[in-house]
């Protein structure tokens, strides 16, 4: 029996708490087209989901081609902009990392965000050397609840799905590992344990977990 497991994170609210920032950069492009969305509108339709969708959804009409990229291109540049000043991980991820690349588990990330976002972040987080997949949106033609990011991961990694378990944090992430038919640990960074599909195990920082953690929720 292959004993080898691989772990993949999600970046947003995953390795970093970015959706405050996220929040923000967009308020700053929607006042400038004279929109204010909701703290509740941005938690329901903005975290977890991907700039095709929030932007069609707060315009309402479908942004599309090259006035979709103009747009995102704007949005992600306020959020670097931002966020880069601000720039920390979650409590023990770091660790944790380190204490599961030398049990051996192969590890990759796997975001929705734009590569230049998560080039920014893993600048500033010393985690990169350890993955061995790393995918943005620019990587994958479907968006989570899709699972295609994650098996992009799985096939990168040499791995098989039942082989991956996956740190998530919003609904449609979530959905895209389980789609995957991944095992998945719930951080709640953006949503309640009752807001996410179920997952294995929930967490809200790294700062308890080890190697041992992840190895017994692959045990027969």
């Amino acid at each position: 029996m292959n004993n080898e497991i691989a772990v993949i994170f999600d970046m947003d609210g995953v390795i970093c708490h970015t959706n405050p920032y996220h929040s923000l950069a967009f308020r700053e492009f929607f006042s400038a087209r004279n929109l204010a969305p909701t703290d509740e509108e941005f938690a329901q339709h903005m975290f977890g989901k991907s700039n095709s969708y929030i932007l069609s959804h707060f315009l309402k009409r479908p942004v599309t081609g090259e006035e979709f990229l103009q747009m995102e291109d704007e949005k992600e540049g306020l959020f670097r902009k931002i966020y880069e000043p601000h720039i920390d991980p979650i409590a023990g991820i770091v660790d944790f990392i380190a204490d599961l690349k030398s049990n051996g588990v192969k590890l990759g990330v796997a975001t929705s965000a734009p590569r230049a976002n998560l080039d920014l972040i893993l600048t500033k987080v010393p985690i990169r050397k350890h993955f061995g997949s790393v995918l943005a949106s620019e990587d994958v033609s479907k968006h989570k609840p899709d699972p295609e990011v994650y098996l992009k991961s799985a096939g990168n990694l040499g791995v098989s799905p039942d082989q991956c378990l996956v740190f998530e944090d919003s609904f449609s992430g979530v959905s895209a590992a389980l789609n995957a038919g991944m095992r998945v640990v719930g951080v709640l960074s953006s949503h309640t344990k009752e807001e996410l599909p179920p997952c294995s195990i929930y967490i809200e920082n790294y700062k308890d977990l080890q190697y041992s953690d992840i190895r017994a929720q692959f045990a027969p």
